[in-house]
């Protein structure tokens, strides 16, 4: 299986018109019958007015069959994708694979966190090796979602999402980690192998099956 991201980052004022044609019409149409949709979050921290969605398929190649009949699609041409376009400022996607599985959340009412690690080049599976490692230590404090490596778009990054109940679990959790001695020795051994790190606070949307 693999991943793809996608950032929509849209005009000052235009993102609530652009959430209510993909509630009301573009998830209509497109449903899961072109690709599994994971997850549709707002950013409330990082990067504003900004749409970041997750999907899923079995293979690049399903992906590209599943996009090229998407693309026949009339009504989504003319009733969607027509009409979304003035609305955006830019677009990015990233294909990523699974490093640890995904398991996304139950339950509802939650935040995420988005993060975005470049590593030194070369130093990537070594960061992987000490995350593997220490992801059990690290998931006392807070759920973990998926990890993965992005495989087109930047190289030598990692992309990994975590659900909190809210901003005040996000501190205390991330806190408590910090204080946590394995954590601290993970965070010597791995941050040097770091170029850049970034963070997204989400929020769900209204139709994403993540809540």
């Amino acid at each position: 299986m693999i991943f793809e991201l996608r950032q929509y980052t849209f005009h000052p004022g235009k993102l609530p018109e652009y959430l209510k044609l993909n509630a009301e019409v573009g998830r209509k149409i497109r449903g899961n019958d072109y690709g599994k949709f994971e997850g549709g979050f707002t950013t409330e921290f990082g990067t504003l007015n900004q749409y970041v969605h997750l999907w899923s398929y079995p293979d690049l190649n399903e992906r590209e069959r599943l996009r090229g009949e998407l693309a026949k699609n009339q009504a989504w041409a003319t009733e969607y994708v027509a009409k979304i376009r003035p609305l955006l400022l830019h677009q990015q996607n990233k294909i990523l694979s699974s490093v640890t599985p995904f398991k996304p959340p139950a339950d509802s009412g939650n935040i995420y966190e988005l993060r975005t690690y470049r590593a030194v080049p070369g130093k990537l599976a070594e960061w992987f090796t000490l995350t593997r490692e220490i992801l059990p230590a690290r998931e006392k404090y807070s759920r973990n979602v998926g990890y993965w490596e992005t495989q087109v778009s930047q190289l030598n990054e990692a992309v990994h999402l975590w659900v909190y109940r809210d901003l005040n679990d996000r501190a205390a959790a991330r806190g408590k980690a910090l204080q946590d001695p394995e954590w601290q020795a993970f965070l010597a051994k791995s941050l040097p192998l770091l170029q850049q790190q970034d963070a997204l606070v989400l929020i769900p949307t209204a139709v994403s099956p993540m809540k």
